[in-house]
């Protein structure tokens, strides 16, 4: 599975650090909220997918995944972001040089966010045998479009067999006249973005184009790949290329418009909308209360990086409207959470605030900074709490001073909550040298620094 995403199209709760595949704004089966990516890795087990599956990303989205789907989830770390077609090379190459798979294994490719039942992941052993029976290079899942869209890349058929079509051209997002012809006239599907080929394919593309095909060697020399799509890169100059079709449910869910057709609930947070104010969602993740009267087809979205209200069907010009560039006000970890409160400069010195969530059982790595030094009170819970390699007991009301270059961490054993005041000449994310991250290596380290 691919998870990437730069999150402007879903401001102000999406950013660069939390894509639109990490909201959890869709109800399950059980009432709760869950995001994109939770609901598919959970779909992915019911399809019996789940242990084969592995999740390609960008350094940027570990600690979220690891956050929303536990720590022991398998992942390929992109050193830095270079679109689908390095991404999909890099876990070819992991796959063969690390994990050992045949190269005439069938390798499937899928987006982590698809909006659809489980019946569509059991496709893919239909997508296999597609790939197989016929002998061709690529093999793809197109969608029975039920309308012209302008959003979709469109896969146009060629010939026809019992169970798969063969390709004759890709059309990237046409006009809605122009969907409307590719439907009517050329029986053309939505380009559903997965696809699957034997791992050779890709393996031997990269031998023939001079690329590396050890994991190591690759990544050292990552940015020696194009940046570019897949489908650009390797799809549309294949020469054969299949697909099968998939007439259930299948939707993208990157506007908002499109989303909150899919919430369940017209109101998540703080507030209400009355009676009269139609087709209106209200999504608000800060502490504040909103009312909303008598405005009908809109969404308004609340989030410490800002706030939004748009009618429903300009909500899709967001990505190219929005010209804010601000750092993430909120993030999620692997431990848990921040938000920032607020930020300041005094004479050339800068003051960070911000509030920390420490989920149960979760530590922060051992870690020091060169550019701050750090207050932390803690305002909720307790836990343990190691500096200097000197381990101690802390609660609620304790007040714990950082200097410059002290290494420190804390584990929660409830959950806890901080609020973090740094203050230096440069608050700066890349301003940390973490030691390690385990609470078993924190205590093993504390452990020889005491003794």
């Amino acid at each position: 599975m691919l998870s990437g995403g730069s999150g402007k199209r879903l401001w102000p709760l999406s950013n660069d650090a939390r894509s639109k595949q990490f909201l959890r704004l869709l109800e399950n089966k059980e009432g709760i909220l869950e995001s994109m990516v939770q609901r598919v890795w959970k779909q992915l087990a019911e399809a019996g997918l789940q242990d084969n599956t592995v999740i390609a990303t960008s350094k940027s989205q570990v600690d979220i995944i690891q956050n929303q789907l536990g720590s022991h989830v398998p992942l390929i770390v992109e050193p830095e972001r270079r679109d689908t077609f390095p991404a999909i090379a890099l876990s070819a190459v992991y796959l063969y040089s690390v994990k050992g798979v045949s190269l005439h294994e069938v390798i499937g490719v899928l987006p982590v966010d698809p909006y659809v039942e489980t019946e569509f992941f059991q496709h893919l052993e239909v997508l296999e045998k597609s790939l197989l029976h016929s002998k061709a290079e690529l093999a793809l899942i197109g969608i029975e479009p039920t309308y012209p869209s302008e959003k979709y890349g469109y896969i146009v058929p060629n010939t026809s067999k019992t169970n798969y079509f063969t390709v004759d051209y890709f059309k990237e997002k046409p006009s809605e006249e122009d969907a409307q012809v590719l439907i009517n006239e050329e029986n053309a599907r939505w380009n559903s973005g997965v696809f699957a080929f034997k791992l050779e394919y890709v393996i031997n593309y990269l031998k023939q184009n001079g690329f590396p095909t050890t994991y190591d060697e690759l990544l050292h020399h990552y940015d020696r790949l194009p940046k570019i799509s897949f489908d650009y890169e390797v799809v549309e100059q294949a020469k054969d290329v299949i697909a099968i079709s998939y007439d259930g449910y299948w939707k993208d869910l990157g506007t908002w418009n499109t989303l909150t057709e899919e919430m369940g609930t017209e109101k998540i947070g703080k507030g209400m909308i009355s009676h009269d104010s139609l087709n209106t969602h209200l999504v608000n993740e800060l502490d504040i209360p909103v009312t909303i009267l008598g405005l009908s087809n809109i969404v308004v979205a609340l989030s410490p990086d800002g706030l939004l209200v748009t009618d429903k069907q300009a909500s899709p010009r967001l990505k190219n409207e929005l010209k804010i560039t601000q750092r993430p006000m909120y993030e999620e970890r692997r431990w848990g959470w921040y938000k920032v409160l607020d930020y300041t400069k005094y004479d050339g010195n800068e003051v960070l605030t911000k509030r920390l969530g420490i989920l149960a059982g979760r530590n922060l790595s051992y870690q020091l900074h060169f550019k701050r030094s750090e207050v932390w009170t803690v305002v909720k819970g307790h836990g343990e709490f190691v500096m200097n390699g000197k381990m101690k007991k802390v609660r609620q009301g304790d007040v714990l001073q950082i200097p410059v270059r002290s290494r420190h961490a804390i584990r929660a054993i409830t959950d806890m909550e901080i609020i973090e005041v740094q203050s230096g000449s440069e608050l700066i994310e890349e301003d940390i040298k973490r030691i390690c991250l385990t609470w078993d290596e924190v205590t093993n380290l504390s452990s020889s620094a005491i003794s």
